[in-house]
């Protein structure tokens, strides 16, 4: 009996320690993260003494989905350092550093944009299977000029890993290739079948939805985006991703504001679009 309750005090005091403080200051950080309470968490975080490499990111994340991609660079850092073999922890310095090459000066800028590829690189190959990572890595070499580090070729030979993992999301980055090389019946070929392999997936209709109205297919645009909706009503990034199109092709604007209102009142999560890109977006609406 004794033993027993030694094994439950020692699990009690290892789960302490692994939360960076007490497991409940970080349980309720962890609520109010998911809750897109970023500077509660905060607040209850940054006084933790002795923080571990879970804390420290956290803290990042917080500040990340808050548009400061300078101390969330700072704090995915310290996670990095502590855990240096943990594939998210780079897969997010590199988002980070992402942020940062997007908002800062042309004179600092492709530094960031370096750091942006090391550590997605690095993310990679702590993790082959780490698909979010491989994915933003294909991204960057299909954005960045070949000065930075990218490039289509580079692309193209990341494009057969994913694959492997997800043969929808292979499909759709050999959508994304082909639009840069401007083969866009290519490209409508691959989202659609990237549609066809997860037809559950309303994330799949918003992408082809998405390239339609690029297309100036408005009607097949509108009709993918209620396909969508019928998988995912309600949902916050269908209602974004709406609402973003609309404002970007000039057409449906008042329909635009409602559906970002609408996106505005709904309980987000962090893995949605953050409030403050669709409060820009409605700035920009009610502009037009």
């Amino acid at each position: 009996m004794a033993g027993g309750f030694l094994r439950l005090a020692i699990g009690v005091a290892l789960s302490a320690m692994l939360a960076g403080g007490a497991p409940s200051e970080y349980d309720r950080a962890r609520e109010l993260y998911q809750r897109t309470e970023y500077e509660a968490a905060i607040r209850l975080l940054l006084p933790l003494p002795g923080k571990n490499a879970a804390t420290e990111h956290l803290i990042g994340l917080c500040y990340y989905m808050q548009g400061d991609p300078k101390k969330a660079a700072d704090h995915f850092q310290r996670a990095v350092s502590q855990s240096p073999s943990e594939s998210n922890y780079y897969l997010w310095l590199g988002r980070a550093y992402g942020r940062r090459a997007e908002t800062s000066s042309f004179l600092t800028a492709p530094g960031h944009a370096s750091k942006t590829r090391q550590h997605f690189e690095k993310a990679v190959q702590l993790d082959p299977h780490n698909l979010e990572a491989i994915s933003d890595l294909f991204e960057y070499y299909l954005q960045a000029p070949g000065f930075l580090g990218g490039g289509l070729e580079k692309a193209a030979a990341l494009a057969n890993r994913i694959r492997e993992l997800d043969p929808a999301e292979y499909h759709w980055a050999q959508a994304r290739l082909a639009e840069e090389r401007k083969q866009f019946q290519t490209a409508e070929k691959e989202f659609r079948s990237a549609v066809d392999l997860a037809p559950r997936q309303a994330g799949r209709l918003i992408d082809l939805a998405k390239f339609l109205a690029k297309r100036g297919r408005y009607q097949e645009s509108e009709e993918t985006f209620h396909r969508a909706e019928t998988i995912a009503p309600e949902s916050p990034k269908l209602l974004f991703a709406r609402a973003s199109t609309y404002v970007r092709t000039s057409r449906n604007i008042e329909l635009a504001k409602k559906l970002l209102k609408r996106y505005l009142e709904l309980p987000l999560t962090p893995d949605d679009p953050p409030r403050r890109d669709a409060e820009q977006l409605l700035k920009q609406a009610q502009s037009t």
